[in-house]
């Protein structure tokens, strides 16, 4: 059934591709999966979180056991560097995330479960979700708006691309697999001046200089080696000029960790040592910590039978085991409140120059992962429903 609905999710995708929309801002984008989820036969649809589904496939006896499948569909601010029919008509707006392809996928799979939830019993839970590139996180946002309720489903399963695994393979984890993620905005004041006479200003520069490589101590020398734990800075911006020093320095980063007590410890301890560097210095600061997504940790129960049912589906090879990773997502959000398990779906394709990872101007997938995308997904939610009876063909 993936098979023969391959070229409809292809695409699905291309369109979603061509015609991307930033997070909270996905209104076409929703239309499009309602016009498709109504195109299909689905009709309890309701929305949430203003751009959001939720969708209902009920099978025999639905009230048994309910199963939630999650895509997410906004866009990132870059702009394409693909030159490809479905390349972005959005300027600076691009898919290079692969919600395309998570929404494409599900859209797949709800195809295939409606026309099979004759065969299953309980429901399946449909999840579009807005925003999951930007905080506070449309997973929290649908959560408040009861996605989660009315059914309340007993797991959750969630997929998202990854261009480090070859096209036909998947990865999985259980127990802690993704970071929590926080979001620093820094102002450093001092007294600007000009460049050759130092001792008539307070140096915002080398005053936030210090405090960068200071504040490294937080994963190098405060940090317990057994929690992971990252702190970056991506943004330092100093609008002086080669002798003007100016009266502010901004810096933003992100502190990343997998463990909900260090990671407020560890909030404590930047705002100390920044607060003794700068203002030992002579300098003011403004320190602002957003608190992001949590860890994301997969259930380990559901996480082992959905390897074993993907094992089932593609062949004991094609099942990786993934290390810890210290990116962020917003599905955690869900995995904090009923069992969940988020895996990755290979889309690379070094033969046709499909390497890039996300977050970059020329991500791209081998699309011939989306039958995998779509009919897996059908596959573990069928398979968790019906633990230990026979299957219809979903291939």
């Amino acid at each position: 059934m993936a098979k023969a609905y391959k070229e409809e999710v292809i695409s699905n995708r291309r369109h979603l591709h061509a015609n991307p929309e930033l997070s909270f801002k996905e209104f076409k984008t929703a239309e499009f999966v309602e016009t498709k989820l109504k195109e299909i036969g689905i009709t309890e649809i309701d929305k949430k979180a203003t751009t959001g589904w939720s969708a209902l496939i009920k099978g025999k006896n639905p009230d048994k056991k309910v199963i939630a499948l999650r895509a997410d569909m906004d866009a990132l601010p870059i702009i394409e560097a693909n030159d490809v029919p479905y390349k972005s008509k959005n300027l600076g707006v691009m898919h290079a995330c692969g919600h395309d392809a998570h929404t494409a996928s599900l859209l797949g799979a709800a195809k295939i479960l409606h026309e099979i939830k004759d065969q299953f019993e309980g429901t399946i839970k449909l999840i579009f979700q807005p925003g999951e590139e930007l905080v506070p996180g449309g997973a929290s946002l649908m959560i408040k708006d009861g996605v989660l309720q009315n059914p309340r489903p007993d797991g959750i399963l969630g997929q998202h691309v990854m261009p480090f695994i070859p096209a036909g393979k998947v990865g999985f984890r259980p127990g802690l697999y993704m970071a929590s993620t926080d979001e620093l905005y820094i102002t450093v004041n001092g007294k600007g001046g000009h460049g050759a006479m130092p001792e008539t200003f307070i140096d915002p520069v080398l005053i936030a200089s210090h405090m960068i490589v200071a504040l490294q101590q937080i994963v190098s020398r405060v940090a317990n080696p057994k929690i992971p734990s990252v702190l970056s800075f991506g943004r330092v911006e100093a609008l002086g000029a080669t002798n003007v020093i100016p009266n502010e320095v901004k810096i933003q980063g992100t502190f990343r960790t997998l463990d909900e007590a260090w990671r407020s410890k560890a909030h404590e301890k930047m705002l100390q040592i920044a607060r003794g560097i700068v203002e030992g210095m002579g300098g003011q600061l403004d320190f602002e910590i957003r608190k992001g997504y949590p860890f994301l940790k997969n259930e380990p129960e559901l996480t082992a039978r959905s390897m074993d049912a993907a094992r089932e589906y593609l062949g004991e090879e094609n099942v990786l085991d993934l290390d810890i990773w210290m990116a962020a997502e917003d599905f955690a959000f869900y995995s904090q409140e009923i069992d969940g398990c988020f895996y990755r779906l290979g889309t690379r394709n070094e033969a046709r120059g499909i390497i890039s990872g996300v977050h970059t101007p020329t991500f791209d997938i081998e699309e011939d992962a989306l039958e995998i995308g779509a009919g897996l997904m059908a596959w573990l939610a069928v398979s968790e429903l019906s633990k230990g009876k026979s299957l219809p063909n979903l291939r």
